[in-house]
């Protein structure tokens, strides 16, 4: 089993991707199309019924990422140019201390999001810089159970905590 090896307060996961396979389908008029993975809803699911909350922080401005974060019930901030510098004000206004905060990513513009947090993870198929950033590289591609993937991990190292214990 890998080791998180830190504590989680908040998960932030990029969405093109991580919860995409980072391809797009584009019909004749111009409406595009991803892939999700129905078991990372799951994931997401059973981390917010352990009560750790996730959120969507992507660069993408198209509708799909919003219609995808309503159905999982989770906040998103999406069409942000600079991914690092809304993560620091997000967790500011928030109060949540970035070593406590684990980030999903898998190209150059989740770097400076995996430098900030204390848990950056990758997907399996990230780019070779993200990979390098991460204290956990997945077993597993973005948009094919991933963040399935690390959710099971962050439950299961939760579970062999003593009582359970998330701190």
């Amino acid at each position: 089993m890998t080791n998180i090896g830190g504590e989680v307060d908040l998960v932030v996961l990029d969405f093109d991707g991580v919860l995409t396979d980072n391809a797009v389908w584009v019909l004749e008029d111009g409406t595009e199309m991803v892939r999700c993975d129905r078991s990372d809803g799951l994931g997401i699911a059973m981390l917010k019924k352990a009560g750790i909350p996730v959120m969507v922080l992507s660069t993408e401005t198209n509708p799909v990422v919003t219609a995808r974060c309503k159905k999982l019930s989770i906040p998103c901030v999406q069409g942000v140019s600079d991914k690092g510098s809304k993560l620091v004000s997000i967790l500011a206004r928030d109060g949540i201390d970035p070593a406590r905060v684990a980030y999903v990513g898998n190209d150059v513009n989740d770097l400076d999001c995996l430098r900030y947090v204390g848990v950056p993870v990758a997907v399996a198929d990230a780019h070779p810089r993200a990979r390098a950033l991460a204290r956990v590289v997945l077993s597993t591609p973005g948009g094919h159970g991933a963040v399935r993937e690390f959710c099971e991990l962050l439950l299961q190292e939760l579970a062999a905590r003593p009582s359970g214990d998330r701190r």
